[in-house]
């Protein structure tokens, strides 16, 4: 059941390169990168500057080889519209209602308030299991503005595209070890940071990486790659502690890419290389995607490497939402008109977690048995694992833990528009919006969530400029082990430093013989 649940979220969730063109506006700002010339737009929120490569596109010969930097150009390139999006099957997302087939899609959307300090940098992976989504599913230029702060969007290579392991893939690469091509994509664009983000404004020394879902994942696993190193100076995890943050081994990532090969009808590299991109998407459906620890890139596992002393001296902030689950759960059986009943609440949850998970979340509990699995799934999947990753960075560097808390949040905009009443709490992804405008649309935020919203901006740029994540006249953000900040609006108390979120998501039962 928990595999239908990640399968549900998987479900749920040429680049302009020609010269600027004569009747371009002259105050357009025009920024010089390695690579040659880019020109931006100026906006009310500042300056932005969209779709700007930062590798070569990986197509045909290059198809699932490491990335390489991009070439020279001469003249201008525009920078005003996003990019491509990288092979990714259709969704509910907004600007996801049709597959993408194309492979040359690695750039970045950089945004920078207007002024010319050396201001800190956040680069943001973006979420979607690995297998979809893209940078410009957020627009950070209020949140760039706010905070004095420049913000970069990265795409990169998702799915089989970015994640194939195969033997004879293994030969080809520098480490041994393939399989990590989107990762790899995401340190390609942290070098291109460190080398042009002071012409945009930005401070190359004060880079902090941050994500939500599978952008969380992702930073943890840069946390704990050797090869990342030097690219940045801080970490913001969102709900990326799932799974305590795993990766494949090699030999299964292999073992994987053989099946997917056969699945192809293919032998040989030369077959798999030659295959359409809508065939290597059809394909791709029922399998792991994600980093293969083993080689350079990744030696071990996360957790392994954060107790060997990865990240020593990183400043991570890490947190996931209060209801993290019940996206899922409604996915799994709301969305297509089959909630879960009551008759098949105890099978489906023994099935899942056991019997005494079944004891723990009764259905007189909860207003639903769809919200009491997703309670559960929730509490194994995100709550407890964030709070582990808290223990195993503690003593590494600051470790500053928050729970957004607001069970007010309105649904994010995919599910605005399925006209459920389902309540999804604070839900995951639901935090986004308050940061960010989420798939480029302003929330509907109330007075009070505003307020919540205003702070979280401050929590997080404060981090981001190198200090204690703080708000004015709110609690800072904890920086001790077991003590977590809980983001809520004022009709639920506001926000509180809490010992007890341990004991709210049962973790005693998911982490036995660890005291919640």
């Amino acid at each position: 059941m928990i595999r239908r649940a990640a399968v549900a979220l998987t479900a749920l969730a040429a680049a302009l390169l020609a010269p600027v063109p004569a009747q371009a506006h002259q105050t357009d700002p025009v920024v010089r990168t390695d690579a040659g010339l880019v020109r931006g737009e100026t906006t009310r929120e500042g300056r932005q500057f969209l779709g700007v490569p930062y590798a070569e596109p990986p197509v045909g010969r290059l198809r699932w080889t490491e990335p390489r930097p991009v070439k020279p150009w001469q003249g201008v390139r525009t920078a005003q519209d996003f990019g491509n999006t990288c092979v990714q099957a259709s969704s509910w997302d907004p600007g996801y209602e049709r597959p993408s087939h194309t492979e040359d899609c690695l750039s970045l959307n950089v945004y920078v308030p207007q002024g010319a300090a050396r201001r800190a940098v956040l680069v943001w992976f973006h979420g979607g299991g690995l297998t979809a989504g893209a940078g410009q599913d957020i627009v950070p230029d209020t949140f760039a503005r706010q905070t004095g702060t420049v913000v970069v969007t990265v795409n990169y290579r998702l799915g089989a595209m970015g994640f194939l392991a195969a033997a004879g893939l293994d030969g080809e690469v520098r480490d041994g070890v393939s399989g990590n091509f989107g990762m790899l994509d995401q340190q390609a664009a942290l070098r291109w940071v460190r080398s042009n983000i002071d012409r945009f404004g930005g401070d190359p020394a004060r880079v902090t990486i941050a994500g939500e879902s599978a952008g969380g994942r992702s930073v943890c696993t840069q946390l704990a790659s050797p090869t990342g190193k030097g690219l940045f100076r801080a970490g913001i995890i969102q709900s990326g502690a799932y799974d305590d943050c795993a990766a494949r081994t090699h030999d299964a990532a292999v073992h994987q890419g053989a099946d997917f090969a056969e699945k192809l009808g293919c032998a040989d590299l030369a077959c798999l290389r030659g295959k359409p991109a809508e065939e290597i998407l059809a394909a791709q459906a029922g399998f792991d995607w994600g980093p293969v620890a083993g080689g350079a890139f990744l030696p071990r596992q996360p957790e392994e490497a954060f107790a060997r002393g990865a990240a020593r001296n990183v400043p991570v902030m890490n947190g996931a939402n209060q209801d993290e689950g019940r996206l899922f759960a409604f996915a799994a059986f709301d969305l297509d008109g089959t909630p879960l009943s009551v008759e098949e609440y105890p099978t489906v949850m023994r099935e899942s977690f056991g019997e005494q998970a079944l004891a723990r979340y009764p259905l007189s509990a909860h207003p639903s048995p769809t919200i009491a699995y997703g309670t559960a799934l929730g509490d194994t999947m995100f709550a407890c694992p964030a709070l582990r990753l808290d223990r195993t960075l503690a003593g590494r560097g600051p470790v500053y833990a928050y729970e957004f808390a607001d069970r007010t949040s309105p649904p994010f905009a995919s599910l605005r528009d399925l006209a459920t009443d389902f309540d999804f709490g604070a839900t995951h992804v639901n935090e986004v919006q308050y940061l960010f405008k989420h798939f480029g649309l302003d929330s509907p935020l109330n007075a009070e969530q505003r307020a919540l919203s205003r702070q979280m901006v401050q929590y997080w740029g404060s981090f981001v400029r190198g200090g204690v994540p703080r708000a004015e006249g709110q609690p800072a953000m904890p920086g001790r082990a077991g003590v977590v900040l809980s983001l809520r609006t004022g009709s639920a108390g506001g926000n509180a430093l809490s010992r007890s979120v341990g004991s709210e998501h049962q973790c005693d039962l998911w982490d036995p013989g660890v005291s919640s």
